[in-house]
């Protein structure tokens, strides 16, 4: 596995990132534990402004914070000079809680509720990205109850299908993300918001996927919408923006091979010059959400082993103290991981192991035939990649506390989310206990 960032082997042969051991960041905080390397967040983040800078460009690059969301990386991003975008009303409160100007956020989600759409409305935000009919009148409904106009741009599905997991495909017509191109519901959106009083269209967006390794689907991508931002512009809509969201791949394993960020963005980039131009269009301001790709390769999960199972002749599986409640993702679609013994990194990885969960189910599985060293008891594992949708798709299944984050630079570390205990884990439980009719209990109502 290529060690990305600042991560290395110790002379001991230990694991370092941020000019940290991992082997005593795992003393010190336990296991399972988030650590991220916060220059390689940074330098992620800087390699977009880079790349965009030489493009004459202008644009926007705002973290999808749904990769990974809490105060530290909040607050991180914007001293990055990124705009920032959330798809609940949770990641609005955090990103409201760190500081983050509200005018530079972004609201997105297929099913907002009204509570949520009030919420970026009376907080300011920047705009929300509309994703269907029913929520064009509910943000119309909502901003004429409060008095305001709010600036969305319109979701749509290009009809593109990147080279992805068909789980995490959504620029595809057959998606529940956005207004079809080819049946002409994008149209009909843009001709709906047209009519409202208290909404300003001021851009479309699409989303082709993730993980994605080339960049025809975001040239074709763009083609198509160019057609659609035509339309409107002879509708009479204020059209200034063109979002191409994220999706850009990360590598996993060594069986993935990214683009480097600046193809990406010189493809983008060329691509809209080229569909925008030839359309006799003003080129738009050009918007991207990188998540992953920001997030993914800056973080790693550190597990203390534990029981092994040998099955001769059939597989060997070694269990850690984690497992699918803080990284569900080979779950839900197979993904790949690759692994380290963190405290043994330099012993040759010459057997072949399935890291298994602690969870009670036999698909809790984090990496099916891992290469490493003989594992033993009290050693500790790094898997790498694990910055994105990890932590943020972790549950209390069978449950199990919520890991801790922390951020390392330069030898020193901050410790962002604190680990969860039992105690925890059961804090909103209530005794059994029925009202009577007529009496008030404390449940439901406002959550914020």
């Amino acid at each position: 596995m290529k060690l990305e960032g600042t991560m290395k082997i110790g002379p001991e042969g230990h694991l370092w990132i941020g000019g940290c051991d991992t082997v005593a960041l795992a003393r010190r905080f336990g296991t399972p534990l988030f650590v991220y390397d916060e220059a390689y967040l940074r330098a992620r983040i800087r390699a977009f402004h880079d790349a965009f800078a030489t493009t004459g460009l202008r644009y926007e690059v705002a973290y999808a914070a749904k990769a990974f969301c809490a105060l530290a990386m909040c607050q991180l991003v914007q001293e990055e000079g990124c705009a920032l975008d959330v798809v609940s009303g949770g990641e609005l409160y955090t990103a409201l809680a760190a500081g983050f100007p509200p005018e530079r956020i972004h609201m997105h989600g297929n099913n907002k509720t009204m509570a949520e759409i009030e919420y970026g409305i009376e907080s300011g935000i920047g705009a929300f990205v509309v994703d269907n009919f029913t929520e064009l009148e509910m943000v119309e409904e909502a901003a004429h109850r409060l008095g305001r106009t709010v600036d969305v741009l319109l979701r749509v599905a290009p009809g593109v299908e990147a080279h992805t997991h068909e789980f995490i495909s959504t620029g595809q017509q057959d998606s529940k993300f956005g207004f079809d191109r080819a049946t002409g519901q994008a149209r009909q959106a843009m001709a709906r918001v047209r009519e409202l009083n208290h909404l300003r269209c001021i851009g479309l967006h699409a989303h082709i996927g993730s993980q994605i390794f080339e960049t025809e689907g975001f040239i074709a991508a763009i083609e198509r919408m160019a057609e659609v931002y035509e339309e409107g512009v002879r509708m009479g809509l204020p059209l200034a923006v063109l979002n191409v969201g994220g999706g850009f791949g990360i590598r996993y394993t060594d069986e993935d091979d990214p683009l480097p960020i600046r193809q990406y963005v010189e493809a983008i980039a060329g691509a809209v010059k080229s569909a925008f131009t030839a359309r006799g269009l003003a080129i738009p301001a050009v918007w991207v959400e990188p998540g992953r790709s920001i997030a993914g390769p800056a973080g790693i999960t550190l597990y203390t082993v534990g029981t092994q199972k040998v099955i001769p002749g059939v597989r060997n599986y070694v269990a850690v103290d984690g497992g699918m409640t803080d990284n569900p993702r080979y779950a839900l679609y197979g993904a790949k991981y690759e692994a380290v013994l963190a405290n043994r990194a330099h012993e040759a990885a010459d057997e072949v192991w399935t890291v298994a969960g602690k969870c009670c189910e036999s698909g809790d599985i984090l990496i099916r035939d891992a290469r490493l060293a003989p594992p033993r008891p009290g050693d500790i594992l790094a898997v790498f990649g694990t910055g994105a949708y990890n932590y943020a798709m972790i549950s209390h299944y069978n449950r199990i506390p919520h890991a801790a984050v922390v951020f390392v630079r330069d030898g020193k570390t901050a410790l962002v989310v604190e680990r969860e205990t039992w105690a925890d884990v059961a804090r909103f439980d209530r005794p059994l206990r029925y009202e009577a009719e007529g009496e008030t209990a404390a449940v439901g109502g406002a959550i914020r």
